[in-house]
């Protein structure tokens, strides 16, 4: 069973392999963190469910070190601080918990990540509204097509699958990529 798993898992990140507009917008996605990061911008992250988990990992690499011991890099995670979700979400709704912290947080040329397999949640589609009226940067990490957030963010990069665990397994594969990008150019 876990050959048959690793040979689709790697099927998928072949074809990543040869998909020229997935290449060419991770390595746009990439050169914005890094040149951001250079000017001081600040990185806000989120996702749902296992996209949740990717934001804290992600934050996690910018603020403590990848490889190499450098400076730390403003990142936040939206999914972190639990008074305010739970809070904001039993006052209002649930789809409104990250793009509230935007809409107090992100300033102009800020960027947000986002974590979405599928593209089409709710909780992340309000965040990008907020995010494009802040003119905030977006990068949104997706796959199946990249639903409704693909139209909406600064540069999607979005997976060819359909397999939301495939999916974040590149997701991750993208959070290494990018870390080894900045830390790679960055003095």
């Amino acid at each position: 069973m876990i050959k048959e798993y690793l040979g689709k898992s790697i099927a998928v990140k072949n074809v990543c392999f040869a998909d020229q507009n997935f290449l060419e917008s991770a390595e746009k996605a990439g050169r914005q963190i890094h040149d951001s990061l250079m000017v001081g911008s600040h990185i806000y992250m989120a996702g749902v469910g296992g996209g949740s988990a990717e934001s804290l990992h992600f934050s996690a690499e910018l603020l403590g070190k990848y490889k190499s011991m450098r400076r730390a890099y403003p990142a936040t995670a939206l999914t972190t601080d639990t008074s305010m979700l739970t809070a904001w979400a039993n006052d209002t709704s649930f789809e409104f918990i990250f793009s509230r912290q935007l809409e107090g947080l992100g300033k102009k040329g800020d960027i947000f990540v986002v974590f979405s397999a599928g593209g089409n949640s709710p909780v992340i589609i309000e965040a990008l509204k907020v995010a494009n009226e802040k003119q905030m940067i977006s990068i949104c990490l997706l796959g199946k097509g990249g639903g409704q957030a693909k139209g909406m963010c600064t540069i999607p990069v979005v997976v060819p699958s359909d397999v939301t665990s495939h999916i974040q397994e590149v997701h991750l594969t993208l959070i290494h990529f990018f870390c080894e990008y900045f830390e790679d150019l960055s003095p």
